[in-house]
């Protein structure tokens, strides 16, 4: 599966963006989808995770009440809705999929396809 991530942006703190990731080649409801951020020189880290069905969903502790990870399989595209944004959430977006991810979904090396990433700059 080929993912492309889309709606990064400059934002101010406490605006909202929302990130969409959109599969080809395969049907996303096969895989389980998350998204990751890296910001510079910082190690790349979990965000959040949305089951096959949808209604298995996880997040970090930093973004747990302010973003929302949900999918659209119709559309083939999952979805980071990020509310009240701050300058700590400037970072480039991945999303990634997976077919089989167990119990350390927040892991890296559980997941095989990733899409290029998307910038997010959130200015205070």
């Amino acid at each position: 599966v080929q993912l492309q991530a889309s709606g990064g942006g400059l934002v101010q703190a406490g605006d909202s963006l929302r990130l969409s990731c959109a599969a080809s080649g395969h049907t996303i409801s096969n895989y389980v989808i998350g998204w990751f951020r890296q910001d510079a020189g910082k190690e790349r880290e979990f965000v959040a995770v949305i089951g096959k069905s949808g209604s298995t969903t996880y997040y970090a502790d930093s973004v747990k009440g302010r973003f929302t990870i949900s999918r659209d399989d119709a559309k083939n595209t999952v979805y980071l809705q990020m509310n009240s944004l701050k300058p700590d959430d400037t970072a480039v977006y991945y999303c990634a999929a997976d077919e089989f991810v167990g119990g350390k979904y927040y892991e890296m090396n559980e997941y095989d396809n990733w899409g290029q990433g998307t910038l997010v700059t959130v200015s205070s």
